[in-house]
C-alpha cells in the first residue's frame, strides 16, 4: 500500500489499525481512519469475506458497490477467527497495532474470544473500538441490529415521512453511519489521551446511542414539552417556511431562518401584506399557523418553474435550492470544484470512482490512495510480516 508522502493530508500516518468489523458501521469508521493516513488491515473470513461483498446488484468487478463504498485504502487478509491459528495471527498483528475495531455481537463466541479485558491486559497501548446495535447495557444489549432496526427503535423513522403517510427510513444509513462517525471521534480522542498516558482504552458506541445523540433539537423540544413529535415531511419543527415546495415543473426548497428573510420572501412573491399579518409576522406565529401559510405559498409557487423561482429568490437573498438527483449532484460545478470525487484503479473493476474524505487539512484533501481490496488480496504480505 502506498505510504502517505510528506505534505499530503495524512494526520494519522504511522497509526496501525486492525479491522475485524464487517457490514457498514465498523468498515466506514476504519475507512475514515485509512483516509486520514492510518495503515488499516481488514480481516475477513476465508469463505466469502465481508457479507457486503455480495450485497448487490449493482456490482462493479467481482464485488458489490456497497462493499466498495466503505473499504478503500485498506489491505485485506483472510483468517478464521475461531481457529487457534487465526487467533494467534490476530494477536501477532495486534502486538504493534494502535487500534482494533470490531462489531461482534455481545455474548457471541467471537466477542468472548476477543474480550476487551484480555486484549487490554495483553496489549495495554491498544485502543479497542466496539460498535454494537444497542449499547453495553440494558435489556436490548444482546440483540443484533441492522441500520433500519436502529432507525425504527431509536425514533428516526417516526420523524421521517409525510404527516399522513407511513413511517419512512432515511435515505442514508444513518444508524450505521452515525455510529461510524462517533466511533471515529472516540478512537481519535483515545489516541490523543494515549499520547499523554501511554495507555489505550476500550471505546464503545452503538447505532442506538448515536441516533439518540443526533435527535438534537427534537429531543430537547420533547423534554421541554412532553409532547410526542409527529412527522412533518420536509418541514422543520421550529421554522416556517423551511421545507420543499412544488413548482410548475418539480420541487425545490425554501429556507427562511428569521423574520427579516420572511419579509423579503413575501415581497419577492408579491405577498408583502403577509409580513405584517399577525398570523405570520413572527416565526412563532408562522409555526402555529403553518398550514394556512403553506396553503397560500403552495398556490403562488406553482405558477413558475423551479429554475425561475431559484433564480428569483437567490437574487433577493432568500436561501433556496432545487432538489437534485445524484446524477445531477455528481455533474454539477460545485462538486467538481471541490475535487471530492476521485478515481483509483481496481484489480477487477477497472477505474473506480469514490467520494473522498470530506475534510481538508491546510487546503489538502486526504487522497483515495488504493482501491477497496479483493478478498485476501494481501495474505502473502501479512504472512511475511509486512
Amino acid at each position: 500500500m502506498p505510504e502517505p508522502q510528506p505534505g499530503t493530508a495524512a494526520p494519522l500516518a504511522g497509526i496501525k489499525v486492525v479491522d475485524l468489523s464487517k457490514i457498514l458501521a465498523g468498515p466506514y469508521a476504519t475507512m475514515s481512519l485509512a483516509d486520514l493516513g492510518a495503515d488499516v488491515t481488514k480481516v475477513e473470513h476465508p469463505e466469502g469475506g465481508d457479507p457486503t461483498r455480495r450485497w448487490g446488484p449493482p456490482f462493479q468487478g467481482d464485488d458489490a458497490t456497497y462493499y466498495l463504498a466503505a473499504n478503500r485504502n485498506k489491505r485485506s487478509v483472510t483468517l478464521d477467527l475461531k481457529s487457534a491459528a487465526g487467533q494467534a495471527e490476530v494477536h501477532r498483528m495486534l502486538a504493534d497495532a494502535d487500534v482494533l475495531v470490531e462489531n461482534f455481537r455481545p455474548g457471541s463466541g467471537l466477542a468472548r474470544l476477543f474480550d476487551y479485558r484480555e486484549l487490554t491486559e495483553r496489549h495495554p497501548r491498544l485502543v479497542v473500538l466496539h460498535i454494537s446495535a444497542f449499547g453495553e447495557s440494558g435489556p436490548l444489549r444482546d440483540e443484533p441490529g441492522y441500520d433500519m432496526v436502529a432507525q425504527a427503535a431509536a425514533g428516526l423513522m417516526s420523524l421521517t415521512g409525510e404527516p399522513d403517510g407511513p413511517p419512512v427510513k432515511a435515505g442514508f444509513a444513518m444508524g450505521d453511519l452515525g455510529a461510524a462517525l462517533f466511533g471515529l471521534i472516540g478512537v481519535t480522542s483515545a489516541l490523543v489521551e494515549r499520547a499523554r498516558t501511554g495507555r489505550g482504552q476500550y471505546v464503545t458506541t452503538s447505532l442506538y446511542e448515536t441516533q439518540l445523540a443526533l435527535h438534537a433539537n427534537w429531543a430537547t423540544a420533547h423534554f421541554a414539552t412532553g409532547e410526542r413529535p409527529t412527522r412533518l415531511g420536509s418541514g422543520h419543527p421550529s421554522l416556517v417556511p423551511y421545507q420543499a415546495y412544488e413548482a410548475a415543473d418539480g420541487h425545490f426548497v425554501i429556507a427562511v431562518g428569521n423574520d427579516a428573510l420572511f419579509r423579503t420572501l413575501c415581497e419577492t412573491l408579491g405577498l408583502a401584506a403577509f409580513a405584517d399579518d399577525e398570523r405570520f409576522a413572527t416565526n412563532a406565529a408562522r409555526v402555529a399557523n403553518r398550514a394556512a401559510l403553506n396553503d397560500r405559498l403552495t398556490r403562488v409557487l406553482a405558477r413558475r418553474t423551479v429554475g425561475e423561482w431559484c433564480d428569483t429568490l437567490k437574487k433577493a437573498g432568500v436561501p433556496a435550492a432545487a432538489i437534485r438527483h445524484l446524477d445531477e449532484v455528481y455533474t454539477c460545478p460545485q462538486t467538481e470544484a471541490l475535487g471530492i470525487v476521485q478515481e483509483v484503479e481496481h484489480p477487477t473493476a477497472g477505474r473506480l470512482r469514490q467520494v473522498a474524505f470530506p475534510v481538508s487539512f491546510n487546503g489538502v484533501r486526504p487522497a483515495v490512495r488504493t482501491a477497496p481490496p479483493t478478498l485476501g488480496q494481501h495474505n502473502d504480505r501479512t504472512q511475511q510480516g509486512v
